[in-house]
């Protein structure tokens, strides 16, 4: 018996060692390679491996793009979230009453998530310029002065750090909007199947207590779904980190790089400047970001399956 057990773990892990070998070599090779050449001097077309230390970061640091990116990041990423699980909790316990047409409402909500945010940035460009879309229809209605939405460069409030402006720039608002629309039906798929996974029974048992809606939902829905919440939370947050599509094809950098991110920064800084070492410290900046929201979430997880 031992023998064949011991032969099976043996074929279990031939036939996963394909797999173990490629991510091996193509995601922790690359970035280990990826780490070693932003340590080095090839900010040339010519390739140039002598080790420049962390000259590649502190450049960045200082740069006022990457400040700006750094800003656009960390603000684009907590109204995307915010936006993205209120609206998907709010449809999600819309349609958890069961009205007629929830299939037609449910699919209407996830029919965005069909679409690439290459198709979605194209989209919402048109309806956000300012000389058409959404500002004619404004016109039409009286706005003299209709909002610039992404050209515009003010930041609110106006704070300085050092060069840059900290603080919500307005254009990015149309970005966040054009990406919630995208997820927010994705976050309403997740709570909706949470909804459906609380027992009608202990929802009852709380109504016939004398519980209000309000309270069954602030004391009983809310509670059990602190799970899904937080697991969206981490999906939402690894995709605003490394967004580039979205803005590649809606904004751009934007003037002042009001609407710029990190993802934008590299690529444009490697394939078109040819400065492959910044690009690569950028990447790996871009990595330690989503590493710091990924980890915890890992940590949680494998302590509770200790526990279980």
């Amino acid at each position: 018996m031992k023998k064949g057990r011991h032969r099976e773990k043996w074929i279990s892990f031939l036939f996963v060692l394909p797999s173990l070998i490629a991510i091996f070599v193509f995601v922790y090779g690359f970035i280990a390679w990826t780490g070693y050449i932003s340590l080095t001097k090839w900010n040339t077309f010519l390739k140039d491996l002598s080790f420049a230390g962390l000259a590649n970061y502190r450049f960045l640091f200082a740069d006022f793009r990457f400040q700006s990116d750094l800003r656009n990041t960390v603000v684009f990423t907590l109204l995307f979230m915010a936006v993205c699980i209120c609206l998907g909790l709010f449809l999600a316990v819309l349609l958890d009453r069961k009205r007629k047409g929830e299939t037609l409402f449910r699919n209407i909500f996830l029919f965005p998530m069909a679409l690439s945010f290459i198709v979605t940035g194209v989209v919402w460009q048109w309806i956000f310029n300012p000389s058409t879309g959404i500002n004619l229809i404004l016109k039409q209605l009286g706005v003299d002065d209709p909002p610039l939405w992404y050209v515009q460069t003010k930041v609110i409030p106006d704070l300085h750090l050092g060069q840059l402006h900290v603080g919500l720039p307005l254009a990015l608002i149309a970005v966040i909007i054009a990406a919630a629309w995208q997820l927010s039906g994705f976050t309403m798929a997740m709570f909706l199947s949470g909804l459906r996974s609380i027992s009608d029974e202990l929802k009852e048992a709380a109504r016939v207590d004398g519980a209000t809606e309000w309270q069954v939902f602030r004391y009983i829905l809310l509670p059990a779904l602190k799970p899904i919440t937080f697991s969206a939370i981490i999906i939402l947050g690894h995709i605003s980190l490394k967004i580039f599509d979205l803005v590649y094809a809606m904004t751009g950098p934007g003037a002042a790089f009001v609407t710029d991110m990190p993802g934008l920064y590299m690529v444009e800084t490697t394939f078109k400047g040819s400065h492959y070492a910044q690009g690569a410290a950028i990447a790996v900046i871009m990595l330690v970001l989503v590493s710091l929201l990924i980890i915890p979430y890992l940590v949680l997880t494998f302590r509770k399956e200790e526990s279980l």
